[in-house]
């Protein structure tokens, strides 16, 4: 086993480099240098160059590691070490000048997720956590809501861009949350979703049609703050099933039973 600790600071350090490149570009950001890949799916040259640079500096830190990318300029899979990179969580945020996009770099050994960066760019906020040490914003542990009712807790969600084919269920998932809870929230980057049940400012988040690197580096930080993760079919399977259920732990089969009322249908 590698010395993960250290990894992570080295992690930290171009998780970071990687958000002031970001941050300068948008400065003078074009909107005429936008793709599309898909259906709502977008994508700039600073999404590209970002990961550029992250898998640069990662395959220095931990050579024998594998890559799973968004923007697919490292694209390799199959060794125990492998980084699941996000370059650019809530591109069209960026794209549209919303403050809410962050750097987001889970690194997986064999079938577990065991560190987690995530750098919310514009507050400066940098979340992370190690298998085993706690998980952290900017050097303080955090953990969950104490929250214990669904009740009495704040929800974040996502909307699909794609594959609206469940929309109709997903929008019954929300008017019984928006009856049940404190309210439903849309950041638009699910790393930050996630990151923020971690800190305790939100209690719950779900979301369908989502990619292992929307995931992976939130997870093992909410894992970390003492929350609990699974997939809309109460398994394990959130990292390549496509749909995660993420909370402070307390509520999660109670706001799991609201989205199972639609969900088995």
């Amino acid at each position: 086993m590698v010395d993960l600790l250290h990894i992570l600071e080295r992690t930290k350090e171009i998780a970071k480099e990687a958000g002031a490149f970001i941050r300068e570009e948008r400065k003078n950001f074009d909107l005429e240098k936008v793709e599309q890949k898909g259906l709502n799916d977008l994508v700039s040259y600073v999404d590209k160059e970002a990961e550029k640079i992250i898998v640069s500096r990662l395959e220095v830190i931990l050579t024998e590691a594998d890559f799973i990318t968004e923007e697919g300029t490292a694209a390799r899979d199959g060794k125990a070490y492998t980084w699941i990179i996000d370059p650019l969580d809530g591109t069209t945020n960026f794209i549209h000048g919303l403050p809410v996009y962050a750097v987001s770099i889970g690194l997986r050994y064999k079938d577990e997720i065991v560190l987690g960066v995530v750098y919310e760019i514009n507050q400066d906020e940098c979340f992370y956590a190690v298998k085993g040490h706690g998980a952290y914003l900017n050097g303080k542990r955090i953990q969950v809501s104490k929250a214990r009712r669904l009740a009495e807790s704040l929800i974040a969600t996502g909307f699909p861009y794609s594959g609206f084919s469940k929309i109709d269920d997903y929008l019954k998932i929300l008017r019984s949350l928006m009856e049940k809870s404190h309210g439903v929230r849309r950041v638009g980057s699910a790393a930050m979703d996630l990151c923020y049940v971690a800190c305790g400012r939100a209690e719950g988040f779900f979301e369908y049609n989502l990619k292992p690197y929307d995931v992976a580096a939130g997870a093992i930080i909410v894992m970390e703050a003492g929350g609990k993760i699974s997939d809309f079919r109460q398994g394990s399977d959130y990292l390549f099933g496509g749909d995660i259920l993420a909370s402070n732990y307390h509520i999660h089969e109670e706001l799991d039973a609201e989205i199972q009322k639609v969900w088995r249908k």
